[in-house]
């Protein structure tokens, strides 16, 4: 039964999930690409104190993609549930409803970490090439949050979607985007690096919130 959960929301969202790689990717390259050309120009001694210096990590731009790709995958898998009525059949398919619901959940959060982590090792082989141990790290380290927070987003817009009330998605969503807030407080580069442990159990925290609106959804609450 797992398997077929699976494959139905493979086959819900495989075409957007292959768009979100490939926009990752592919400005994660576009990015890599620039620093490269960046010290072309003017030399690696010259980047290298630019980045010591002024503390520059030359991928700032790349905050907000995790957090859009996070978003959407929710609309795309849990939109087309509430919209077409389809979730009360999927929630009595003969596996407990709360095992459904962490499946579908599963699957985003694999398809997530497996998009982010293409991005995450292009960069960190790209700058391999061109960077010392300690700025990569110093680079990589300061873009954690940024795809922390792409989680985050996915397991907030979830339990927005599911929510089978007006009044209380619109408290959802601002206080999703509170909490999302909270990972972009600081753009200074490993500000949150002391913080990343309480971030994560933060985000894993945020699956649970999906199944208090499944529980009301199947109570029958109304707007």
């Amino acid at each position: 039964m797992l398997k077929s959960i699976i494959l139905k929301e493979w086959l819900k969202t495989r075409w957007y999930l292959i768009f979100a790689a490939i926009v990752t990717i592919a400005y994660s390259a576009f990015l890599m690409l620039r620093m490269h050309r960046a010290i072309d120009l003017k030399g690696a001694a010259h980047i290298w104190e630019v980045m010591l210096l002024r503390d520059t990590i030359f991928i700032n731009s790349l905050s907000v993609l995790p957090l859009l790709v996070g978003l959407v995958l929710a609309l795309m898998q849990f939109y087309p549930e509430m919209q077409r009525k389809c979730l009360k059949l999927t929630l009595h398919l003969p596996f407990s409803r709360m095992q459904t619901t962490l499946a579908m959940l599963l699957y985003g959060l694999l398809a997530l970490v497996l998009c982010f982590a293409m991005s995450f090792i292009l960069m960190r082989l790209s700058m391999q090439t061109i960077l010392p141990p300690e700025l990569i790290k110093h680079v990589l380290l300061s873009s954690l949050p940024w795809f922390t927070a792409g989680i985050a987003a996915y397991l907030l817009g979830a339990w927005v979607i599911l929510e089978p009330t007006w009044k209380r998605r619109i408290a959802y969503i601002l206080l999703s985007a509170l909490l999302l807030r909270v990972f972009f407080v600081s753009d200074t580069p490993e500000a949150y690096n002391q913080f990343m442990p309480w971030l994560a159990l933060l985000t894993l925290l945020c699956a649970s919130l999906s199944w208090l609106s499944v529980h009301r959804f199947i109570d029958g609450q109304q707007d």
